[in-house]
C-alpha cells in the first residue's frame, strides 16, 4: 500500500464518520441547510473507501447511485421521488453483481452448499407481500405499483446480501427498514418522532454495512502453503 493509499484508509473512516454525526444531529436539530449540504456528501466518501479497500467496481458504483437517490429525493415531488427510486434500484442491481461474485452465487457458498435454507428466502418472500399489501391502499395509485416492483427488488438484494455474509445481511435488513419508513409516510402510517432521523441512520448505517462487509468477503484468500518438496 503507498503512502497516500494509507493516508486515505486512515482519513476516509473518519470524514464518514464526521459527516454522518453532523447530518444526524441536524436532522434532530431541524438545521435544514446542513442537512442538505451533508446528505449528498455522505455516499462519494463511502464509495472512496471502498475503491481504497480494493472493492470490485460495482461496489463503488452502488455507492454513487446511492448518492443521486438522495440528491434526488432531497428534491422533492413525484418525478424525483421515481427517478430517486430508479437511482436506488440500480443500486441494488450493482450490489447484486457483488454478491453473485461473492462465492458461486447468491445462495451458495464456494462449496456449493446452500447459504440459506429455503424458510428464510420464504420469509423475506411474506415480509415483502405482507408490507406491500398493507401499504397498497394508502398509495397514490400511480405510486403503487413501482413501489411494490422497487420493494422486490430491494428485497432480493437483502437476500442476497444475507447470503453473502452476516454483516452485508445485517445492512440488508436495515436497508429494507429504512425504506419501509419511506413508504410509511406515503401511506401516511404513524412513524417514530423526527422519521427523517430513524430513515437516515438505518440508511447511513445499511450502506456502511454493505460495503464493508462486501469488500471484506470479496477479498482474495490465501491460498494454501506449498508442500515443501525434498530435493
Amino acid at each position: 500500500m503507498t503512502a497516500a493509499a494509507g493516508r486515505a484508509t486512515r482519513a476516509l473512516p473518519a470524514l464518514f464518520a464526521l459527516l454522518t454525526a453532523v447530518h444526524l444531529g441536524a436532522l434532530l436539530a431541524d438545521a435544514t441547510t446542513v442537512v442538505h449540504l451533508t446528505k449528498p456528501a455522505l455516499m462519494p466518501v463511502l464509495a472512496a473507501w471502498a475503491l481504497v479497500r480494493g472493492g470490485p467496481w460495482p461496489l463503488p458504483a452502488a455507492l454513487v447511485c446511492g448518492c443521486g437517490g438522495d440528491v434526488l429525493l432531497q428534491i422533492g415531488g413525484e418525478t424525483a421521488f421515481l427517478a430517486g427510486m430508479g437511482c436506488f434500484a440500480a443500486g441494488h442491481l450493482c450490489y447484486l453483481t457483488v454478491f453473485t461474485r461473492i462465492g458461486r452465487g447468491v445462495l451458495l457458498t464456494r462449496a456449493g452448499r446452500p447459504r440459506t435454507a429455503p424458510w428464510v428466502a420464504a420469509g423475506y418472500g411474506a415480509a415483502w407481500l405482507g408490507t406491500v399489501a398493507l401499504l397498497w391502499p394508502g398509495l397514490e395509485a400511480d405510486l403503487r405499483l413501482p413501489v411494490a416492483g422497487y420493494s422486490l427488488l430491494l428485497t432480493v438484494m437483502a437476500l442476497a446480501a444475507l447470503g453473502a455474509g452476516p454483516r452485508t445481511g445485517l445492512g440488508g435488513a436495515l436497508f429494507m427498514l429504512s425504506d419501509t419508513l419511506i413508504a410509511a409516510g406515503l401511506a401516511d402510517w404513524p412513524r417514530p418522532p423526527v422519521p427523517q432521523f430513524w430513515i437516515m441512520a438505518t440508511y447511513i448505517a445499511a450502506q456502511w454495512l454493505l460495503m464493508a462487509g462486501a469488500t471484506r468477503e470479496a477479498a482474495p484468500r490465501p491460498g494454501p502453503e506449498p508442500a515443501l518438496v525434498r530435493p
